[in-house]
């Protein structure tokens, strides 16, 4: 063979192998891949009427399943028995809007692999059970029924976790939809009636929104203080009606526009058990943006929490607060430029409950096959210290005076220790965002929740987190121990 044609005979083989290798990485390892890219439509159109796992509560309530069509035996209708109070967080699965919440996260597991692509057919070759995996989530059905019914027709979110472990064990968000709004032939009707909603069900409030904190925001501050020994419960402060704040013309006052105390010097503790805004505006400026900001970040504050679907990060911004006195003393009230969703507002609380430790939160307790025998499952995430275990301590008694003498009376639960912190946000024009955050019982916590209102008219005593958020707190910690005593 003569060196032309040689050449021409190992380029041809070249190509070839190269061919091969690459039909059988995108026909093999990557088919799944590939199955999921939301520009590829094929993987839509057949997943069109094919069975999926179930998804069920802790408690075992089946919130998502799929049914065989009387028609064919080869032709399933997702339902969704739970309705609008899991939403959210199940999401939902169509063909023509895409996937949503676990719908969309687990979509792999959940799926049937009878597709017949090479990758299924090796599974089987290999003896894989080809049936849908199924998923069993953290939350306990019968608390977040009771979050839904709190909560009303209200606008706002609640998130309970358990503070040892992270596990999620309510998340909702109202106003909510049905996801079975959204299949069958009058889902595109439906679609565009929900997107016209001014109450904005699609809205993710619990886990996809950020909000100011306003003055949950103060336990961050307050931990910070004890943390680095500038202040404890009983150090005193001025005690003024308006704090001057420097280099501006604006001030900070209390939101009964009067004094903390006396009108002369009040304590850290008086100060924390009746919200005031110039106590904290002042120790914001003593302890200094990077302070504040190292306890923030270790609540992870500017960086990415782990979930099934992407979170919003919390803002706390040190840079830009440095050298900024005025704009750090309206961050330490929870105001300006601060940040974060009520999932992780309840991660904070959940951080004192756990005695300084945060955990990162998780909605997936296990994914099961057909059989019941756990696939995978979810393991303890430590995000790490917080806060030392003496400063949660004092923190705890601090947030147990504002339920049993402060602005969060009506958080507490008869024969309970509950620990909690209220919150007022500014919100639109004309409008506050309210909130509770807290746990229970003080002594054993094993719940800690955040409790968000938004939109709630600014009109006195009656837009308070402690008038309207508190109360809702208290109810769900007294659904949560008559079931988890």
């Amino acid at each position: 063979m003569n060196g032309p044609i040689r050449r021409l005979a190992v380029g041809m083989f070249s190509a070839f192998a190269i061919l091969l290798v690459t039909v059988t990485w995108y026909q093999v390892v990557r088919a799944d891949d590939l199955k999921g890219d939301p520009l590829n439509p094929r993987p839509a159109l057949s997943e069109r009427g094919k069975e999926r796992g179930l998804i069920i509560t802790s408690d075992g309530l089946v919130v998502a399943r799929s049914v065989e069509s009387a028609e064919s035996k080869r032709s399933f209708t997702r339902e969704y028995p739970a309705g609008e109070a899991f939403a959210h967080v199940v999401g939902y699965t169509s063909f023509i809007f895409g996937d949503t919440g676990i719908e969309g996260a687990y979509a792999s597991s959940l799926r049937s692999r009878r597709d017949l692509t090479i990758s299924d057919l090796l599974a089987a070759i290999l003896g894989q059970d080809l049936r849908p995996l199924n998923v069993e989530l953290t939350i306990d059905s019968v608390l977040q029924q009771a979050a839904v019914e709190a909560l009303g027709d209200q606008r706002g979110a609640i998130v309970a976790l358990d503070p040892a472990t992270g596990a999620v064990l309510a998340a909702v968000s109202t106003p909510s939809f049905d996801p079975v709004d959204l299949i069958g032939d009058d889902a595109a009707a439906n679609w565009e009636a929900y997107l016209n909603d001014p109450g904005e069900p699609f809205r993710d409030r619990a886990t996809r929104e950020l909000y100011a904190p306003g003055s949950t925001f103060k336990v961050v501050v307050a931990a910070t203080a004890q943390d680095v020994g500038l202040a404890g419960p009983g150090t005193t402060f001025d005690d003024p009606r308006e704090l001057a704040l420097p280099g501006s013309d604006a001030t900070i006052s209390n939101f009964d526009g009067g004094p903390c105390n006396d009108g002369e010097s009040t304590t850290l503790l008086n100060a924390f058990v009746r919200s005031c805004n110039t106590v904290f505006g002042d120790l914001a400026m003593q302890l200094g943006a990077e302070e504040i900001g190292v306890t923030a970040s270790s609540l992870g504050f500017n960086r990415q929490i782990e979930y099934p679907w992407s979170v919003p990060e919390a803002r706390w911004q040190t840079e830009e607060l440095v050298d900024d006195a005025a704009a750090l003393a309206q961050s330490g009230i929870g105001e300006r430029d601060v940040r974060a969703t009520p999932l992780h507002m309840a991660m904070i609380a959940a951080a004192v409950a756990n005695e300084g430790v945060a955990v990162s939160p998780y909605l997936v307790k296990r994914v099961f096959d057909a059989g019941g025998d756990t696939t995978d499952s979810t393991d303890l995430n430590e995000l790490g210290r917080a806060m030392s275990a003496n400063t949660a301590q004092v923190l705890t008694q601090m947030m147990e005076r504002v339920v049993t003498s402060g602005t969060g009376r009506r958080a507490a639960v008869p024969g309970v220790r509950v620990a909690g912190k209220t919150g007022t946000a500014t919100g639109t024009e004309g409008f506050s965002n309210l909130w509770f955050i807290g746990f229970a019982p003080v002594d054993r916590p094993t719940i800690a929740l955040a409790v968000f209102i938004e939109g709630s008219p600014m009109s006195g005593e009656s837009a308070t987190g402690g008038s309207l958020a508190a109360p809702i707190a208290a109810a769900l910690i007294q659904t949560w121990l008559s079931t988890h005593p």
